[in-house]
C-alpha cells in the first residue's frame, strides 16, 4: 500500500515539473537571443525556419555586408553598390566592379526582402535570399574572388573568430555560415515608416495632390469616365511593399530590340522573353536610376514609359498591351505631377538613415 502510494505521489510530482517545464517560453537554438523585426503595420513575412533571426547571427552579416574583404582586392563590398541612403541601391546605370568593370544590370535596392517568396535578382536566378548573397562574391564582373579565399582572409582576422561563434557556436568560418549571416541581415532591411504608413497609421495626412496621385496609383483605367479614370499601378506594385514578387515584360522593348531576355534564361519559358522581376516602390524616389537596365534617369520617364511608350512583344503583360492598345494613360501634366508626388510619399527617411543598418566599421 506504501508503494502504491508513494508511486502516486512520485507521478504526480513529475506531472508538475513536466508542466512547468512546457510552460516556459521557447528559447532560440542554440540559446541565441532572438531579432525582433520592426514591422509597423505591414504583416510579419514568413521568414526560413532554418535560419532563425539573432542578434548575433545580424550582427555578423552587417558586418559581412559591409566588409571589403570579400572581394579580389579587398576594394569593395555589398555596401559598395547597396548604398543605405539610396534604400541599399546603386545610382550607377550600372555598378563598378574590381578593376572597374561594369555589371550587366542596375543594382536593385534591398529592401524588404523579408517578404520576397519569388526568388531573387532581376531574373530570378537565386532561389533563397542566402543563394543571392553569395553569387556576388565570385562574380567575375563584381567581387572576382572565391569563396574559399575569403573564409581563408575572415579567418585571418581573430574578431571573426568570435563572431562566427557567437553567432553558430564555433569559429570554423564556412560558405554556408556567410550566406546564412548575410541573409538575417538583409531580412532585417525593413521600410515601414514612410509618410504613405504615416498616413495608413493615421498620423499624417496627404496633401492634395499626394491624394490625387494616391487614385491615380490605385484606380482603374476607364477612359470613359475621364474624371475617375486612374493609372492604375497598384496592378503590378500592390500590396504593403507595392510590388506583386512576379516577373514580367513590361514593354521596354520589342523583340528585335531585346539584348537581355531576362527571365527565359532562367526558366525557357517563352512566356518569360524579356521579363525581369517586379521592384517594390517603397523608397522609389531615391533609387534612380530605373529599371533593370538602367535606362531612365527620373520618375517622369517612368511614367511617360507607361503613358505611351509601351513596345510590343508576344511576351508582353496582358494589361499593359491593353493600355497600349486603348491609346495609352492619357496623363495629364498635372495628373503626372500628381502621380509623382504619391510616390514621394514612399520614401521612408528613418530607413535611409537608421544606424542599426550602417556601416559598423
Amino acid at each position: 500500500m506504501q508503494k502504491t502510494i508513494f508511486s502516486l505521489l512520485f507521478s504526480i510530482s513529475f506531472l508538475l515539473i513536466s508542466c512547468e517545464k512546457d510552460s516556459e517560453p521557447i528559447k532560440n537554438s542554440n540559446d541565441k537571443t532572438s531579432y525582433i523585426l520592426q514591422l509597423g503595420h505591414i504583416p510579419a513575412p514568413k521568414l526560413p525556419e532554418d535560419n532563425p533571426l539573432t542578434k548575433e547571427g545580424v550582427a555578423l552579416g552587417r558586418k559581412l555586408f559591409y566588409e571589403k574583404a570579400l572581394s579580389l582586392d579587398n576594394s569593395i563590398s555589398c555596401a559598395s553598390c547597396h548604398t543605405q541612403a539610396f534604400a541599399f541601391s546603386d545610382t550607377n546605370k550600372f555598378s563598378i566592379g574590381v578593376g572597374g568593370l561594369k555589371g550587366k544590370r542596375q543594382a536593385m535596392a534591398i529592401v524588404n526582402l523579408a517578404w520576397n517568396d519569388n526568388d531573387f535578382f532581376w531574373d530570378g536566378r537565386a532561389h533563397l535570399l542566402r543563394d543571392q548573397a553569395l553569387m556576388p562574391i565570385e562574380d567575375p564582373l563584381e567581387m572576382q574572388e572565391t569563396l574559399e579565399r575569403v573564409i581563408q582572409k575572415l579567418k585571418d582576422k581573430p574578431e571573426y573568430l568570435k563572431d562566427f561563434k557567437k553567432a553558430f557556436d564555433s569559429e570554423d568560418i564556412t560558405e554556408e555560415k556567410i550566406s546564412l549571416a548575410l541573409e538575417q541581415f538583409m531580412f532585417t532591411l525593413v521600410s515601414y515608416q514612410s509618410k504613405y504608413d504615416q498616413v495608413q497609421n493615421k498620423q499624417a495626412q496627404f496633401t492634395p495632390s499626394e491624394e490625387r496621385g494616391r487614385k491615380l496609383f490605385f484606380n482603374p483605367i476607364d477612359h470613359d469616365k475621364p474624371n475617375e479614370s486612374g493609372a492604375f499601378c497598384v496592378k503590378c506594385h500592390g500590396g504593403p511593399n507595392f510590388t506583386n514578387n512576379q516577373y514580367m515584360n513590361n514593354g521596354l522593348d520589342d523583340i528585335s530590340q531585346m539584348t537581355d531576355v531576362g527571365r527565359f534564361k532562367v526558366t525557357d519559358n517563352q512566356f518569360d522573353f524579356g521579363s525581369f522581376r517586379v521592384p517594390t516602390l517603397r523608397n522609389i524616389a531615391v533609387t534612380e536610376p530605373y529599371m533593370h537596365d538602367g535606362r531612365f534617369q527620373t520618375l517622369e520617364e517612368v511614367i511617360d514609359h507607361y503613358d505611351h511608350g509601351v513596345q510590343k512583344s508576344p511576351s508582353l503583360d496582358l494589361g499593359l498591351l491593353f493600355v497600349q492598345n486603348s491609346g495609352g494613360l492619357k496623363l495629364s501634366v498635372q495628373q503626372k505631377k500628381d502621380l509623382i508626388a504619391f510616390l514621394n510619399t514612399l520614401t521612408d527617411t528613418q530607413f535611409l538613415k537608421d544606424k542599426k543598418f550602417s556601416d559598423p566599421f
